[in-house]
């Protein structure tokens, strides 16, 4: 437990260098730490995939990649020892962080060349419920590189790292725009944006 809270203290410490070196842009307002998500925008390289609402992503569209805030994400999960309190916490915090998302693409200047959001992930269970799909990296160098880059964040994220290591490799999450504006956001009369996660 010392030592994770050493290695976040350190990560917190260079997370602003980090954060100077990428386009990365903080989303959810004046507290940059009241999101789950920073996110910039790329262009697909991929094989194109099909999702379940009918978009189709291929090479050279134009997607926004989340990225999650990890260093504030895990110094928050640090106290909680009980792995299902810990996914229930990350849940909860990107289920939260949706809404403000949605603002985000649907307030972007280039909204309507985006064609969905882009994420990876080496998490095994629980995106589907967000109305994020999987689907696998093709390509093996690069999935080993990510495997490399995200090794750090779940070893310090997981009680018993080693127990099931096997199961967790990198996978890209997709959403399609329409996916994250129609299903997961509402505008009441007053403008106030509501999130309208469907729970079944």
């Amino acid at each position: 437990m010392r030592l994770k809270s050493i290695a976040l203290t350190v990560w917190d410490i260079l997370d602003p260098i980090y954060y100077a070196c990428t386009r990365l842009k903080y989303i959810g307002g004046g507290d940059r730490k009241s999101s789950a998500f920073r996110v910039r925008l790329t262009l697909y390289k991929g094989r194109p995939v099909s999702l379940a609402d009918g978009t189709t992503i291929q090479k050279g569209d134009l997607l926004l990649k989340i990225h999650l805030h990890n260093v504030v994400l895990l110094k928050n999960m640090l106290a909680l020892r009980n792995e299902l309190q810990k996914a229930r916490f990350l849940y909860r915090s990107i289920e939260r962080s949706l809404p403000d998302l949605a603002l985000y693409v649907r307030s972007h200047p280039k909204c309507h060349d985006i064609k969905g959001l882009i994420g990876i992930t080496m998490l095994n269970r629980g995106y589907d419920k967000l109305s994020f799909e999987a689907f696998p990296i093709t390509s093996t160098g690069y999935k080993w590189s990510k495997w490399i880059s995200l090794m750090p964040i779940y070893l310090l994220s997981v009680t018993n790292p080693f127990k099931n290591m096997k199961k967790h490799v990198p996978t890209y999450l997709f959403m399609s725009k329409d996916t994250l504006l129609q299903k997961l956001v509402l505008f009441t009369p007053s403008g106030e944006l509501k999130s309208n996660i469907n729970r079944s």
